[in-house]
């Protein structure tokens, strides 16, 4: 069998906030998916980004007082230690405001508007909040469904019924960041003709093939695709661009018009790849394939993992947009349904929410989730429960119970009777092998197919036989006996064969389980192919640990805890127990840091000699400080709404003197000033800028 080649992808996600237990769900589905191609030979690229722009990322930087790629890179910044705790393995993990994404997304546009004829131009009637004065992205007008009729959805695209259309035909829209009734403006847009017949032959032979999309996720979209008996429905034309002020990708000789970020955010798939195979050039010395070369293999094998909310993007213009820039379009898009916690949508609120972090900072074991998520998982477009008591059940019982429990009977007598050395095995067990080993190509293909949670129930099926053996032959009293040595020998030979194979299927799922398997049986990292092979008599084992931990029902109680108590609380005994009404300033203590920690900041009395508006912006202040260095420092601070300039000039006040430089689009900024305010602005308005006692000089230092 030729060697697979497969480029992998998972949804973007925005880039205006943390990873949440969905993204992580996703990535672990993805994951495991990767590393199994990888035990069978596949050569596979798996990569990711951030998706960066639009009118959010703008809004929410505005409020933090920074540039959008400033804002970007603090989000990006915290993304590792989402993906290393769970063993999330990305080759690339790149931004749709990289250079590579602003020239593909560019060179895709040209290709699509001059050789495929599929870009028009038409003036339209876009909403506009005067409050904000601005022109509002989909995403920040809100109203009524006219499909279905639910309330408060989305300009684009209805999350109750999945309806597309365009934010003038909500019902009763308002503005979602001011409430304010929006004002309908005209404006010159660029479409992407999706309508032209072109594209609907291309897509209805596209999503009907064989393995481009699962069967339910056909169906679906043949809602969208299909005109209805009346002749309603069927492709429109996708309006791909926005007006400035907006942070994205500017349109080709169209001065103050920019990418709509459906038209870039796919993009970025393509992008983190060259960005890999351009970094993997570099380290070559120029000799690494290059990205052209790559993307024409005809073997390639594009695969992407979305969420059932996105489907119309993937489906649709995406594919769409490939095809007719003269690209490969993907090979297969797999569709992954919702979370639930007991039966409920995730709420904080309530305590049904997963806080990722939370997770791990509490000491849960993260292939407990892996393997659990996993058990779920069939590789239909299907929503899966996560049920605290079931998760304790199953991991006790599958991995520990079953699983664990074959090496922790029988790697003992290995190493005490028999020096760490197997024996011979007999017939009996080697039928027993024989039949793990005979179960190989039907896991591998319930893998392939997505289907983890068969896969698993088969692996499991296959450690109950093999402690069905162990209870029948009772090596614990075997070890008893005289002239049984040869014998107890024989069935821990088994045991450990046996545990062995089940690592390997089990691999993809807990791939550092797997890790400190390989090293406890001392042998090379498991491939599939390792399913026809054996351990030969002889071989030395190391002396066995235990390798994985129950779960404890008291310490998973406590990732179920209202939003009002951040996660980090869980780091501190004192602050887990805090309620939300004994909260100081509505938040938990950070967790406990050292005084290494602390004197690494340089915390400096500083005087404000000078403080301005800043033009363009409503959130910020221009600060001249004072430090006592012999020079001034510019800051700027976002305490528009609490403080006049004249307030504050002349004061002193608390300056982070060693904070790195940041540039911002109004200037360079050169550290920070102390404030203080409530974690909810709502029931406690406010910023309050520190100010020292009389006394304190500029420049010194506080300790």
């Amino acid at each position: 069998m030729p060697q697979r080649k497969l480029f992998v992808t998972t949804a973007l996600p925005y880039a205006n906030g943390k990873f949440h237990i969905g993204h992580i769900m996703e990535y672990i589905q993805a994951d495991i998916w990767v590393r199994f191609q990888r035990m069978t030979g596949a050569q596979v690229d798996f990569v990711c980004a951030d998706d960066a722009h639009g009118a959010a990322i703008t809004i929410a930087a505005d409020k933090a007082g920074i540039t959008p790629q400033a804002f970007v890179a603090e989000i990006a910044a915290g993304r590792k230690p989402y993906l290393d705790g769970f063993h999330i393995a990305f080759d690339n993990w790149s931004s749709t405001d990289s250079p590579e994404n602003h020239q593909l997304a560019q060179e895709i546009y040209r290709d699509l508007r001059d050789k495929a004829g599929l870009i028009s131009t038409k003036s339209v009637e876009q909403f506009y909040d005067p409050e904000k004065r601005m022109f509002l992205a989909d995403r920040f007008i809100k109203g009524e469904c006219p499909n279905c009729h639910a309330k408060d959805q989305y300009g684009d695209n209805c999350e109750v019924c999945g309806a597309v259309y365009a934010p003038t035909e909500l019902i009763n829209p308002y503005s979602a960041l001011s409430g304010a009734k929006p004002e309908l403006r005209s404006s010159d847009h660029f479409f992407f003709k999706l309508s032209d017949p072109r594209c609907e032959a291309f897509l209805k032979e596209w999503t009907a093939a064989a393995g481009h999309v699962q069967p339910e996720v056909q169906n679906k979209i043949r809602e969208w695709l299909y005109k209805d008996d009346e002749g309603k429905g069927g492709l429109g034309d996708w309006d791909i661009s926005r007006d400035a002020p907006y942070f994205g990708i500017e349109i080709p000789d169209a001065p103050g018009k920019y990418f709509y970020v459906w038209m870039d955010a796919p993009v970025g798939y393509l992008a983190s790849l060259k960005n890999l195979l351009d970094k993997r050039c570099i380290e070559a010395g120029g000799d690494g394939i290059s990205y052209t070369e790559y993307m024409a293999d005809p073997d390639l094998e594009q695969v992407h993992f979305i969420g059932k909310d996105i489907i119309t993007f993937h489906t649709l213009f995406w594919p769409a947009m490939l095809y007719f820039s003269g690209r490969k379009a993907p090979d297969a898009i797999h569709v992954h349904g919702h979370l639930t916690v007991s039966g409920e949508k995730m709420s904080k609120s309530r305590g049904t929410g997963i806080d990722p972090l939370r997770y791990l900072s509490i000491g849960l074991n993260p292939e407990h989730l892996r393997y659990y998520l996993a058990a779920k998982l069939s590789g239909r477009n299907e929503d899966i429960d996560f049920n605290p008591e079931d998760f304790v059940a199953r991991v006790n019982s599958d991995l520990v119970g079953k699983y664990i429990n074959i090496a922790s009977r029988a790697a003992g007598f290995i190493g005490k009777r028999f020096a760490g050395q197997l024996g011979t095995v007999t017939a009996d067990g080697a039928e027993l092998l024989a039949h793990l080993r005979s179960q190989a190509p039907d896991i591998r293909a319930l893998y392939d197919g997505r289907d983890t949670a068969r896969a698993l129930r088969e692996t499991m099926a296959l450690a109950d036989r093999v402690n069905e053996y162990v209870d029948a032959n009772k090596p614990w009293e075997l070890a008893k006996k005289e002239g049984m040595e040869a014998r107890l020998h024989d069935v821990c030979t088994v045991c450990i064969e046996a545990f062995r194979l089940l690592t390997l299927y089990l691999k993809p799922v807990l791939p550092a389980l797997a890790a400190s398997v390989e090293s406890f049986l001392k042998i090379a990292p498991l491939e599939w192919r390792d399913a026809d092979g054996a351990l030969h008599a002889g071989h030395v084992i190391s002396d066995y640990k235990h390798l994985m931990q129950r779960v404890d029902p008291k310490v998973l109680d406590t990732l179920f805890e209202p939003a009002e108590v951040p996660a980090v609380a869980a780091t501190d005994a004192n602050a887990a127990a805090a309620t939300p009404a004994t909260l100081p300033g509505g938040e938990a203590i950070a967790p406990t840091i050292t005084i290494d920690d602390f004197v690494k900041v340089d915390l400096r009395i500083a005087k404000i000699v000078a403080c301005e508006p800043v033009e363009g912006s409503t959130k910020l202040l221009r600060l001249t400080l004072d430090a006592g260095e012999g020079r001034l420092r510019n800051v700027f601070s976002g305490i528009a709404s609490a403080y006049q300039p004249e307030q504050l000039t002349g004061k002193l006040t608390v300056l982070v003197a060693n904070l790195a430089p940041r540039k911002m689009k109004f200037g360079i900024s050169e550290g920070m000033v102390l404030a203080a305010s409530h974690a909810d602005e709502k029931a406690q308005p406010g910023i309050h800028v520190l100010e020292p006692w009389p006394g304190a000089t500029p420049g010194m230092r506080i300790h």
